[in-house]
C-alpha cells in the first residue's frame, strides 16, 4: 500500500445519499461491467423513479425509486436476471418491515449478519454496502477480485482468506485500504493501456 498512499494521500470513503439506491446499484452490478449496471439503473429509474421538476441545465427529472415502488414492482423485460429481481425485491421487504436498516450507529458485523440473511446478498455485496452507505471504515469486501489482485501484483490473486489475513493488520481502516488497492488497479489498467 505504501507507494499508492504516498501517490494519493488522503483517498478518503465516498458514501452515498440514498442506502436503497447504493444497495440496489450494488445488485445490479454484480458480476456485469459498470456500464452494464447504470443501464440498468436507469431503465429502473425510467420506470419506476420519482418524477420532480427537471433540473435546469441537467438531464435530472426524476429521483431513484424507494422500496415502496420497487417491493413488488414488475421488473421483468428490463434486462435484470430474475435473481437480481428477487435479491431486489427482497432488500425493499425487508428495509420496510425492519428487518436491515442503514442505521450509522450499529456495529459493522452486526449490519453484516443481518444483510447476508437476505437471499443474494453474501458477504462482499454487505460489506460493499456498508462501506457506501454507511461509511463504515473498516468494511472490507475480502472476495473482490481486483483487491485480491492487487494484493498480489506481481502473481496470481491472493484467496479471500489470505486477503483477509494479510488486512488484519489494516483494522480498523480497512475499508480505506480497498480504496487505495482499488486505485492502485486503475494506475496499472492505465500503465497497460500506454504506448511503448
Amino acid at each position: 500500500l505504501a507507494p499508492v498512499i504516498e501517490r494519493y494521500p488522503g483517498l478518503r470513503l465516498p458514501g452515498g445519499w440514498d442506502g436503497f439506491e447504493v444497495a440496489v446499484r450494488a445488485v445490479l452490478g454484480q458480476q456485469v461491467s459498470v456500464a452494464a449496471a447504470r443501464t440498468l439503473a436507469s431503465r429502473i429509474v425510467q420506470r419506476y423513479g420519482i418524477a420532480i421538476e427537471p433540473v435546469a441545465g441537467a438531464d435530472l427529472n426524476r429521483l431513484f425509486p424507494g422500496p415502496e415502488q420497487l417491493a413488488d414492482a414488475d421488473m421483468d423485460q428490463m434486462g435484470i436476471t430474475q435473481a437480481r429481481i428477487n435479491t431486489i425485491q427482497g432488500i425493499a421487504r425487508a428495509l420496510l418491515d425492519g428487518r436491515v436498516d442503514f442505521a450509522l450507529e450499529q456495529p459493522l458485523q452486526h449490519f453484516i449478519n443481518r444483510w447476508v440473511q437476505l437471499p443474494g446478498i453474501g458477504e462482499w455485496t454487505a460489506h460493499y454496502i456498508a462501506m457506501r452507505v454507511l461509511k463504515h471504515p473498516d468494511a472490507f469486501p475480502a472476495a473482490d477480485l481486483i483487491l485480491r489482485r492487487e494484493a498480489n501484483p506481481l502473481g496470481d490473486p491472493v484467496s479471500t482468506k489470505a486477503l483477509q489475513t494479510l488486512a488484519e493488520s489494516w483494522r480498523p481502516w480497512r475499508a480505506y485500504s480497498v480504496m487505495y488497492l482499488w486505485r492502485a488497479a486503475t494506475d496499472s489498467a492505465a500503465a497497460r493501456k500506454e504506448p511503448t
